[in-house]
C-alpha cells in the first residue's frame, strides 16, 4: 500500500510552517523593511540553487532536454499568466512588508487575492516536494530548506504589511494557517496523484514546477529583496546560492 502520502503532507506541512513562523515575527516584532528584504534575498538565493541542481538538472536528465525546456516555459508561462490576474484584484503586495492603507483601499476582495496569490506562489514548491518522495529515496532536504527559507520572508513581510493596513491577528493568522495547511496538501496531491506516473512524466511536472517558482522569483521575491536592501541584494542571493549548493553536495 503506498503510504508516502504521510511523508508528503509531512514534509509539506514543515515547509509551509514558516509561512506561520514568519508570520508570528512579522506581527510581532517591529522588523526593519531591510531585515526583511535581507531574509527574502537570501532565501531566493537558496531556492535557484535548489531549481539549479535539484529540479532541473534531474528532470533533464530523465526526461531529456526538449520536454525540460517545454515543461519549464510552460510552469513559467502558467504562473505569470495567475500572477497578473491576482495582481489586477490586489494581490501585487502579497510579499511587501511596505503594505499599506493604500494598498488595502484597493478593494475588499484584496485579502482573499493575496491569499490567493500566496497560495499560487506555494503550490508548486509543496508538489515538487510531494513527487521527490516518489524516488524512494526519502526527500530531498535542499528543496525542503529551500522552499521553508523562501516562505519564512513571505510570511514576515506580508504579516507585517497586513498589521500596518489595520488587518487583525486573527485574519492575519487564519490566512496563513489555512495556506500553510494547503501546502501539505499540495504535497500530499503530487505524492498521490503521481504516485503510478512514468519518470518522464514525473521529470515534466518537475520542470513545470520549476519554471513557476522562478517565475514567482522574479515577479514577487526579488522585486521586494531589491527595494529594501538593494546595495547588497545580489551578494545575499549569492550568500543563500552557496550555501544551499555546497549543502546539497555535501549531502551527496
Amino acid at each position: 500500500m503506498h503510504t508516502g502520502w504521510l511523508a508528503a503532507g509531512f514534509w509539506g506541512a514543515v515547509a509551509g510552517s514558516a509561512l506561520l513562523l514568519g508570520a508570528a515575527v512579522g506581527y510581532l516584532v517591529p522588523l526593519s523593511q531591510r531585515t526583511v528584504a535581507a531574509v527574502m534575498a537570501v532565501g531566493a538565493g537558496v531556492l535557484i540553487s535548489a531549481l539549479s541542481f535539484e529540479l532541473m538538472e534531474k528532470a533533464a536528465s530523465e526526461g531529456g532536454l526538449l520536454a525540460t525546456s517545454v515543461g519549464f516555459l510552460a510552469g513559467a508561462g502558467t504562473y505569470s499568466l495567475f500572477n497578473w490576474l491576482l495582481n489586477q484584484r490586489g494581490a501585487q503586495h502579497r510579499k511587501r512588508s511596505g503594505y499599506s492603507e493604500q494598498n488595502k483601499q484597493s478593494g475588499d476582495g484584496s485579502g482573499a487575492s493575496i491569499a490567493l496569490g500566496a497560495l499560487l506562489d506555494g503550490v508548486p514548491e509543496s508538489i515538487v516536494i510531494g513527487v521527490s518522495l516518489l524516488e524512494g529515496k526519502g526527500v530531498s532536504a535542499v528543496t525542503v530548506a529551500a522552499v521553508f527559507l523562501s516562505n519564512l520572508p513571505e510570511g514576515l513581510s506580508s504579516a507585517a504589511g497586513m498589521k500596518r493596513a489595520g488587518r487583525g491577528s486573527g485574519y492575519i493568522f487564519g490566512v496563513w494557517s489555512a495556506i500553510a495547511i494547503a501546502s501539505g496538501l499540495s504535497a500530499i496531491a503530487g505524492n498521490v496523484l503521481l504516485a503510478d506516473a512514468a519518470r518522464s512524466t514525473l521529470s515534466a511536472t518537475t520542470a513545470v514546477a520549476a519554471g513557476a517558482i522562478l517565475a514567482m522569483l522574479a515577479d514577487t521575491m526579488m522585486p521586494e529583496a531589491w527595494e529594501g536592501s538593494h546595495e547588497f541584494t545580489g551578494l545575499l542571493t549569492v550568500l543563500g546560492f552557496l550555501a544551499a549548493f555546497v549543502f546539497s553536495q555535501l549531502g551527496g
